[in-house]
């Protein structure tokens, strides 16, 4: 059963409009928030006038930062990295720093009349200058958003000048620069928040769309002081999540102070146009790398700067810059590699993690500089790759960043994505495409290694025989669209003799499930399956015993199979679960748990290749063709493996060209809608060809790597490859992106040194 491709059983409520949602929620005496937010970049707060605001009908009340007098403030590196004096206010006090920042909390009877209430807030503002490119914000005259710091600089790291003779060895140096821009996660569903009383057991709950109920609940009561027992957290349904949704914000501590302070149910649903401002932004990386190799291609060094733009307040963006520099070699036995990174504050919206965090932008500029390398040299981007990879007979291999990548096959893959492409083919239509004229054919591919798990948290599982004989795995991961109710059930099941059917999976409550390492960094099957693996070993050894007993028989003799145990070679003769649950002697006798922790990250691969067609008259961009080939380890179900693969894949293209979040120089932001942030619909998007090689990991019992972020890893640069190998013949080297029509446009336009304003 384990390793088959089953449906999922978690669409069917979803499917018919049954799942429950935060917002489906509606507590009796529910009260409705909505925030006043800044509509400034950088300024003073000079007065918050709420008189007005607080006589609009239906209005409970409107607090301020001074009303809370101090603010709570949430932590920065997302508590993994204290970076004192940078703390964010959950309401803005004395200064705003980027346009979206809560200023006050109106709380009504209704939504409408809480909006009618923010929009009678007056707040008066002493506008400052801004700063939003990270590279001006690191310049000595740029304005400052944390005054007593003296810099907008608040990590550099490895600042030490490159070691003489670094590149000794080079026969060839590439310069590569390339942006990682701006992105919005764009969920199916915003952030949302209801904070009251539990109906069933009158606990005081927190309710959100989280993919951390456990961090956030750990948070929370950390800001305020809190009991460990005086907070419940219950992530229902969530439509999305891709990073943003793994932290602690503003929002989600405000409403429990308060439901607290008032002793009555709140909400707050955040808007799309909220979303586009006041949630937290991905990516938002500039690299400056200069990559040596010798003339066979060889490469033998790399060294620049990794520099992460980390919004207005410092989230988990001040850890992944170093994320970044660990990843840099890819799958490449590159000896020497020395990159400083740096983080800066902006006015701008706060960036965190999103989907791949800190290992797409890696990924991005080491394969930009591979074909680049090929290019220099004349050579077959394809070999240079070959020549350069790790060797499967490698692994344990530790990189020169002293990443130690657990298991891969990077050849495998590559010649598997080579032989589904017909390279041969495809360079034949392409040379009668320039020929004939029309679209231009361009072919691109990246290989790509990432990081996977979360060490130092693990997992937790329970596994118990329930009423009726039906199995119950609980779980600390919190699934937000990676069929994890199916692939628990699937693990339990096919050590238990049970269907997926007879298997209930728990989470994402914090009292029915006490601690949790949720579901980030690709962690989950590694990690949670593991847990659910071994937890369902204990139970299948305390099912024999028990059964034992009552057959008679030694418990190595006993099979179970059907929800029932019975001895080997006499299935007529059998005990289902449901006896043997009355049979023990307490509840606890059929229930097992397991700790799950393992001692290195894993390292999955792969290989994706894109075909995409380009008119050099309107700059269009349509990928005809794209093809993923992807190594997870062990494969527990193959079709959550693709839907996953599919998910990534097309926000690796939304990355590569479409998607990016812009600002004026001044600060206000310019992608504030969906009319103005393009996210691809299924028209934009080709069929999505995928493929698996598996090299299991020896790091957990499943054997399994990550894979919900594999697609935003490779994809995006293999798209630009394709690009520019299709513009190479014009001389067109390199392109920014997203590459949308007008950038697309304009370099071939230069290209042929027509004359355009710029």
């Amino acid at each position: 059963m384990l390793g088959k491709p089953i449906l999922r059983v978690e669409d069917a409520p979803l499917l018919l409009g049954a799942g429950l949602w935060t917002d489906d929620l509606v507590l009796p005496g529910q009260l409705h928030v909505v925030f006043v937010r800044s509509n400034e970049a950088h300024a003073l707060v000079l007065a918050v006038d709420t008189d007005d605001a607080r006589q609009v009908p239906g209005v409970v009340g409107v607090w301020t930062a001074e009303d809370l007098d101090p603010p709570p403030a949430i932590p920065t590196g997302a508590g993994y990295l204290p970076l004192p004096g940078l703390e964010q206010p959950v309401l803005a006090r004395h200064r705003v720093r980027y346009v979206g920042e809560p200023v006050a909390a109106v709380v009504a009877e209704s939504r409408a009349a809480a909006v009618d209430a923010a929009e009678a807030v007056v707040v008066t503002y002493d506008p400052l200058p801004a700063v939003v490119d990270p590279s001006a914000a690191m310049r000595d005259d740029a304005p400052t958003l944390f005054p007593d710091l003296g810099t907008n600089v608040i990590v550099d790291e490895n600042s030490d000048p490159v070691p003489d003779g670094f590149f000794d060895e080079a026969d060839v140096i590439v310069d590569v620069e390339n942006v990682n821009h701006r992105v919005a996660s764009v969920p199916m569903e915003p952030r949302a928040v209801v904070v009251g009383a539990h109906p069933e057991t009158g606990e005081l709950t927190l309710w959100l769309t989280s993919q951390h109920p456990h961090k956030v609940r750990d948070d929370v009561i950390a800001l305020l002081g809190l009991d460990d027992d005086e907070l419940r957290v219950i992530a229902p349904e969530v439509g999305g999540g891709f990073g943003p949704k793994a932290m602690l914000h503003p929002e989600e501590v405000v409403l429990v102070m308060l439901a607290r302070l008032l002793g009555r149910p709140v909400k707050w649903c955040e808007t799309r146009s909220e979303h586009m401002v006041a949630t937290q932004h991905g990516r938002a990386q500039v690299h400056r790398w200069r990559v040596g190799a010798k003339s066979d291609g060889t490469l033998v060094a790399i060294a620049g700067d990794v520099l992460g733009d980390a919004g207005a307040y410092p989230s988990l963006a001040a850890r992944l810059v170093s994320v970044t520099a660990q990843m840099a070699p890819g799958c490449y036995r590159i000896p020497r590699v020395h990159l400083r990174g740096r983080v800066v504050v902006t006015n701008t919206t706060p960036v965190g993690p999103f989907r791949g965090a800190g290992r797409p932008e890696a990924a991005f500029s080491i394969e930009r500089a591979v074909d680049e390398v090929a290019r220099r040299l004349a050579l077959d981007p394809v070999e240079v790759r070959r020549r350069n990879f790790i060797r499967p007979d490698e692994f344990p291999y530790t990189t020169a960043t002293e990443m130690t990548y657990d298991s891969g096959d990077y050849e495998a893959v590559l010649d598997a994505l080579v032989g589904a492409l017909d390279l041969e083919t495809l360079r034949k239509d392409q040379a009668q495409r320039l020929e004939r004229g029309g679209p231009l054919l361009g072919v691109g591919i990246a290989t790509y290694v990432e990081i996977s798990g979360s060490l130092g948290l693990g997992e937790d599982a329970v596994v118990e025989i329930i009423e009726g004989g039906r199995v119950e795995v609980r779980t600390g991961t919190s699934p937000h669209g990676q069929g994890h109710r199916t692939v628990w059930a699937q693990i339990a099941a096919s050590l238990l003799g049970v269907d997926v059917e007879s298997v209930d999976v728990v989470h994402g409550d914090t009292r029915l499930v006490p601690q949790g390492g949720g579901t980030t960094g690709s962690r989950s099957a590694q990690f949670g399956g593991s847990a659910v693996f071994r937890a369902s070993e204990l139970m299948v050894e305390r099912l024999r015993s028990l059964a034992a007993d009552l057959l008679e028989a030694a418990p190595g003799d006993i099979e179970l199979a059907g929800g029932a145990a019975h001895v080997r070679g006499a299935p007529a003769i059998s005990v289902p679960f449901a006896d043997l649950r009355a049979a023990a002697v307490d509840e606890e006798s059929l229930r097992t748990a397991f700790f799950f922790d393992q001692d290195n990250w894993t390292y999955p691969g792969g290989a994706h290749g894109v075909v995409v067609e380009v008119d050099t008259e309107t700059g269009l961009v349509t990928p005809v063709r794209v093809v993923a080939v992807d190594d997870c380890g062990t494969i527990l179900n193959p079709l959550i493996v693709e839907g996953q693969v599919h998910g990534g894949v097309a926000q690796g293209l939304a990355q590569a060209l479409w998607e990016e979040v812009q600002y004026t120089p001044e600060g206000q932001p310019l992608t504030t809608t969906l009319l103005d942030y393009l996210v691809p619909s299924a028209c934009e998007v080709p069929p999505i060809e995928t493929m698996t090689v598996e090299t299991p990991s020896p790091l957990n019992p499943l054997g399994a790597k990550g894979i919900g972020e594999a697609g935003a890893v490779g994809m995006t640069p293999a798209v630009v490859n394709a690009v520019l190998d299709a513009l190479a013949p014009l001389g067109v080297r390199d392109l920014a992106m997203p590459l949308t029509p007008e950038r697309v446009w304009r370099a071939v336009a230069e290209a042929r040194g027509d004359g355009i304003r710029t």
